[in-house]
């Protein structure tokens, strides 16, 4: 195979070498989501120590209807991340939205979900959209204010700046009178937090690896992935998870037609998942642009969903 160049791959190339050319090597989480690596995801939400999904699953169950009266009914809903969108029909029906605008990196595995969603939810328009929700969108032109759904606690994913920025862009893409959805993880037992993301069964690590994997499929990288091992930990300091790649030996490998060395011991940072308390994430909604109207946890306070309104213009921060 002819070695791929940085110019010619755009943004995860570039994101590659930059990452793994830094004396603490880093990759963004966000380019797990090949087709491989999202269906791995959804895999994820199903294992019994990942309780995230089935948590904010059942609350969007039991209070679908009260979140629909603060969002209002009948306005289009743009979701960030999709994926699989297995929880959205829940608040499809609630606020009964005649549009929805599923957007994600992953295009084939977004059409293939959109495919099932339509046969879920008859008579819904559905306008997807691929494409990286971090950076500015041009959103489909749809009627009246719209509610935006960010399930998932993917909002963790990033550090308390970038979050705020992030919240910010969305803001602006949603427009003012804008409602938001956001699933947002909660600091708990360490135990807990660590073994949701070091399954027993593996799936978690091969999801991790497969973004080495990636790199060799894509980038024409030569990287040793079985000298790789999966690890999670949580700093409590930071409030966060952390996902890394070690290496279990010296190694020298090509990626994107790049050199790069890694002792035994070297990490590959691939994630942080930060957890908010109550009283973190509304400050996390105002320092953006939000105004928190209600949350929604589970009895042993494991997770939470949010409901925020937009600041009108002229408040935003």
């Amino acid at each position: 195979m002819a070695q791929a160049t940085v110019d010619v791959l755009g943004d995860f190339g570039r994101a590659s070498v930059a990452g793994l050319s830094q004396p603490r090597k880093t990759v963004a989480a966000r380019y797990f989501y090949d087709d491989r690596g999202s269906r791995l995801f959804d895999e994820i939400t199903r294992l019994p120590e990942y309780y995230l999904t089935r948590t904010e699953t059942a609350l969007l169950d039991e209070h679908a209807a009260a979140i629909a009266r603060l969002t209002g009914h009948g306005r289009p809903v743009v979701e960030f991340g999709a994926g699989s969108a297995a929880k959205t029909p829940m608040l499809l029906r609630a606020t009964h939205a005649p549009v929805y605008v599923p957007i994600d990196i992953s295009g084939e595995f977004l059409h293939e979900s959109m495919a099932a969603l339509g046969r879920t939810v008859p008579g819904l328009r559905i306008i997807p959209l691929t494409g990286d929700f971090t950076k500015p969108l041009r959103l489909p032109p749809v009627d009246g204010p719209v509610t935006g759904f960010f399930p998932g606690s993917t909002i963790g994913n990033f550090d308390h700046r970038s979050a705020l920025d992030l919240l910010r862009l969305l803001r602006n893409m949603l427009g003012e009178g804008a409602h938001l959805v956001i699933g947002i993880d909660t600091r708990k037992d360490p135990r807990l937090l660590e073994a949701a993301y070091d399954d027993g069964a593996g799936v978690t690590a091969a999801f991790n690896l497969n973004l080495l994997e990636r790199m060799n499929r894509e980038l024409g990288g030569t990287i040793p992935v079985d000298a790789f091992e999966h690890r999670a930990v949580w700093h409590d300091g930071l409030g966060r998870i952390e996902m890394h790649l070690v290496a279990t030996r010296s190694m020298s490998f090509r990626v994107a037609g790049r050199s790069f060395s890694m002792a035994e011991g070297e990490t590959i940072h691939t994630e942080n998942s930060y957890k908010y308390t109550l009283e973190e994430a509304r400050l996390l909604a105002r320092a953006s642009g939000w105004e928190p109207l209600a949350c929604w946890s589970d009895a042993d306070h494991r997770f939470g969903i949010h409901v925020w309104a937009a600041m009108p213009d002229e408040m935003q921060p």
